[in-house]
């Protein structure tokens, strides 16, 4: 399976979580303010500090992003592009976010796919303090109490990334079962998943959210990416019985390479390893 050399020595264990309970929920982002601050009054209104959502279109304007990008230092094993901030209206065709904290304040990650004012098709990474919502649209949303994604310096790949910790609870209504989870690099996306899932007993789940990177990519329809650095964003996932009764990871994304190359497909289980980072949330079923 690929691997990338990152900068700092690998902790032992490969996946941080904390168990929690949430719920999902649909909201609207209102027009006229910033994505973050929307994103955030819209898990506040539910009593969540803390969640992950999806959306499909929506209009941002104004709007900056970056890509993934070749590390120009050897300080980490890839880097971001330099800010692009497109005149107009931009399109989503699809998001996922991460909103949690950052030195103390409201932060999110958010991943996805779209096209600018002028036609251009592209994806990479939201700057949450310079997007905002130009239209009202609506996301689906999984709020979760009990942990908090909290962005901390990462010595393994020397970014400050989300991860999941253990919060005091909200008191927000909650429906579910649920693990915030943050995978780490050079492990397959589906088998770290499957493995999880069977040392915790959950025999079936739904992702919520999905953001992080693969080492490329490569896909059940038969279709590869090959730039090793990408942005990702899950569109749809589970966890189920597959034909021999064992957990199986069904994993829907969309991503772009740091060329500009753009994939959407399922993933395939076992040739897919976590580049720097793969934060969600597993709702767990039964």
């Amino acid at each position: 399976m690929r691997s990338i050399k990152q900068p700092g020595a690998p902790p032992p264990e490969r996946i941080q979580w904390v168990e929690a309970r949430g719920r999902a929920f649909a909201f609207t982002l209102r027009a006229g303010v910033p994505l973050l601050e929307a994103a955030r009054r819209g898990f506040a209104a539910e009593g969540f500090a803390c969640g992950v959502l999806n959306f499909s279109r929506g209009v941002l304007g104004p709007f900056a992003y970056v890509m993934p990008a070749l590390s120009k230092t050897g300080e980490n094993a890839a880097f971001y592009s330099e800010t692009f901030r497109p005149a107009g209206a931009t399109r989503t065709k699809l998001g996922s976010m991460t909103l949690g904290t950052r030195d103390g304040a409201p932060f999110f990650h958010c991943h996805g796919l779209w096209t600018e004012a002028d036609g251009k098709t592209s994806g990479g990474h939201m700057l949450p303090d310079e997007t905002i919502v130009a239209e009202p649209f609506e996301v689906a949303a999984f709020g979760i109490d009990g942990a908090m994604f909290t962005a901390e310096p990462d010595g393994e790949t020397n970014f400050k990334l989300f991860g999941p910790v253990a919060a005091a609870s909200t008191g927000a209504r909650t429906t579910s079962r649920a693990f915030a989870l943050r995978l780490r690099p050079n492990q397959d996306f589906a088998f770290c998943l499957e493995e999880f899932c069977r040392a915790h007993g959950i025999a079936r789940a739904k992702i919520h959210g999905g953001v992080g990177s693969t080492i490329g990519a490569r896909f059940s329809h038969g279709g590869e990416t090959e730039p090793f650095a990408t942005e990702l964003a899950i569109t749809a996932g589970t966890i189920a019985p597959g034909t021999s009764g064992a957990a199986e990871a069904a994993l829907d994304v969309a991503l772009i390479d740091y060329t500009g190359g753009i994939a959407e497909g399922r993933l395939v289980r076992g040739d897919n390893p976590v580049l720097m980072t793969m934060e969600l949330v597993l709702e767990v079923l039964e």
